[in-house]
């Protein structure tokens, strides 16, 4: 019998993201405490631009923001968000979506299912993605099980299980 495997990947529907950021868009417009006050939040490229008139305001933007990732089903982690710039009379929250595994984040997880999975596992880094593969599948089940109990600083999706 063939090896069962599933592949551990950190990516982000860019949909999901475009649509958390249009709601909060919406409630920044509509609020009675962001009113006259040039609160905004849009992309700006790849990255995207929270801006209000003082630095309170800015950071209730990035909250707001936040609250809708989390309804929309996005782990915060993915949101790498800066610290507010003062430019000109203008406060700025410039915050990127994070999407793949770095070289060193996959050789952590690696190294993790190494020293603590079930023996006869094995973790292979193919590009931005980790494959894991085994001969049994309750080994697999017990591995998606010890890394959904870790704390990585990185989102982990599981994906492809077969």
């Amino acid at each position: 019998m063939a090896d069962s495997s599933f592949d551990i990947v950190s990516k982000v529907e860019r949909q999901e993201v475009d649509n958390a950021l249009n709601q909060a868009a919406k409630e920044i417009s509509q609020r009675y405490d962001f009113k006259g006050v040039g609160a905004s939040i849009s992309w700006s490229g790849e990255k995207i631009l929270m801006e209000a008139n003082s630095e309170d305001r800015v950071n209730a933007i990035l909250d707001v923001f936040q609250s809708k990732l989390i309804k929309r089903g996005i782990s915060l982690k993915a949101l790498d968000a800066g610290e507010p710039q003062l430019s000109g009379k203008e406060y700025k929250i410039f915050a990127s979506i994070q999407e793949g595994i770095s070289q060193d984040n996959a050789k952590k997880v690696a190294k993790l299912i190494r020293d603590e999975g079930p023996k006869g596992v094995k973790a292979q880094v193919q590009g931005d993605e980790l494959r894991v593969s085994s001969k049994s599948r309750d080994d697999l089940q017990t591995v998606i099980a010890l890394l959904k109990n870790q704390d990585f600083d990185f989102a982990l999706q599981f994906v492809n299980y077969r």
